[in-house]
């Protein structure tokens, strides 16, 4: 495997960093609401539940944010390391093997968690019925820098149009979106 270098070096550098754990698994909503451990390689501190409890309420304007859009723009839980492979896409590589189980496709709606459900209203039946993705419209679309509706009607669209030319478009787009880094936190 010509990447074994790349994510050996990834996990050397999340594991010197503070030695927590190199990857992380994050509880998702997938089709048929079948709940799935999400994997990625670990870009925030080891106790970023209680940062993020204390961020918030001590930052009315990140609380708002948060509240908003389940995204901070300085996201005070994120290291050093983990900034750079947000940006780059990298920290998602360990979704591949999401992929190879069947929790996930590499295109579809973005994985989201219980606490997002609610957001989604009837549309949620959409999102239901597809695979998450590894990419999908919100990720060529702007990421982060659209709102939660916008996002939540990308992932409709993307389910009510969905055809195979339309996920080869949206892996062809990936690739220029990740390298320009477009809307990445």
């Amino acid at each position: 495997m010509f990447g074994a270098p790349l994510l050996i070096l990834i996990a050397l550098g999340i594991k010197l960093q503070d030695g927590g754990p190199v990857l992380y698994s994050h509880k998702r909503i997938g089709r048929n609401n079948r709940e799935f451990g999400c994997l990625k390689f670990r870009s925030m501190v080891t106790d970023a539940n209680v940062r993020l409890a204390e961020y918030l309420q001590n930052n009315p304007e990140a609380r708002e944010e948060w509240a908003r859009t389940q995204k901070l723009s300085n996201d005070p839980r994120i290291t050093t390391l983990g900034k750079f492979l947000r940006k780059s896409s990298l920290d998602e590589i360990p979704q591949l093997w999401n992929i190879l189980r069947g929790d996930m496709s590499l295109v579809g709606p973005r994985p989201i968690v219980h606490d997002e459900v609610p957001r989604y209203g009837d549309h949620i039946r959409y999102y239901l019925s597809a695979r998450p993705g590894l990419t999908g419209l919100w990720q060529v679309s702007g990421r982060s820098d659209t709102s939660y509706d916008y996002r939540v009607n990308l992932d409709v669209n993307y389910v009510e149009n969905w055809h195979l030319g339309k996920d080869i478009m949206i892996m062809v787009k990936t690739i220029p979106a990740v390298l320009e880094a477009r809307g990445a936190r």
